[in-house]
């Protein structure tokens, strides 16, 4: 896939998971990769792994909670690749908590990071792209925002629930200026995901019989729909949101 050689792509939230796998499999492709992350260790591994494949990519240090910084990073871009062809917004917090136990601060915490970041970047981001006459982006949902629910995880899915929402909207806003605005939902894209505390064998089996495929949601699945959202041959796509579940069976 040729569609993404020397094109400038902005990932957060690529320190580790699924965002350092978007980041990778850009570069791979021979995108320049500005990768965001809050936490610089994880971020500097991200870029040293691709650099090391010879790769490009820079660390950008900012912590997407607030407008500010992601106009800050935006800049900081721009004024290295002078554009910004793609964004993937991926940066994610989820705190378990039930809505009786959550505090003040964990559930604005939860809005800034996974909902305000997104409007913020792609209204900066958007910016640019305007002028650039183009644009690709894809904001990382999850299929609890589209109606599968999440127990304890109540600020979480109302994030979600609003990124999809917010993605329709986008889209519709940035169609004028030929930018496309999609949303990916994964699952359970890997164990990691899933918290020891709150799984034992046999409860994990049992949820798994929901899934044909009994296996977990595949990082790579989830990975490679958003390389195709933003390459040609989707051109006429903007405004979905796609599940990637695994084929589980709802009720």
């Amino acid at each position: 896939m040729e569609d993404f050689i020397d094109q400038v792509v902005l990932v957060t939230g690529a320190g580790r998971g699924i965002g350092r796998a978007i980041a990778e499999a850009f570069a791979t492709l021979g995108a320049i990769v500005a990768a965001n992350d809050i936490n610089p260790l994880n971020l500097d591994e991200t870029v040293e792994r691709i650099t090391a494949a010879g790769a490009r990519a820079k660390a950008y240090v900012f912590d997407i909670a607030k407008r500010m910084p992601i106009e800050a990073m935006v800049m900081q871009v721009v004024n290295d690749f002078g554009r910004i062809d793609i964004l993937v917004n991926n940066a994610t917090v989820e705190p378990e908590a039930s809505i009786l136990d959550m505090d003040e601060w964990e559930f604005h915490r939860t809005m800034d990071v996974n909902l305000g970041g997104p409007f913020f970047t792609m209204q900066q981001v958007g910016r640019m792209m305007r002028q650039q006459g183009s644009g690709e982006m894809v904001n990382i949902a999850s299929i609890s925002g589209r109606g599968y629910g999440l127990k304890g995880h109540a600020a979480y899915v109302a994030s979600k629930t609003g990124l999809v929402g917010l993605t329709r909207e986008a889209a519709h806003e940035f169609s004028p200026y030929n930018i496309r605005v999609n949303a990916v939902c994964p699952g359970t894209v890997g164990p990691k995901m899933i918290n020891p505390q709150n799984w034992d064998e046999a409860e994990l089996d049992k949820w798994l019989e929901g899934f044909p495929q009994l296996r977990l949601g595949a990082q790579a699945e989830a990975v490679g729909l958003v390389l195709f959202l933003c390459s040609k041959a989707a051109a006429s796509l903007t405004g979905h949101a796609f599940d990637v579940k695994c084929g589980k069976v709802i009720g």
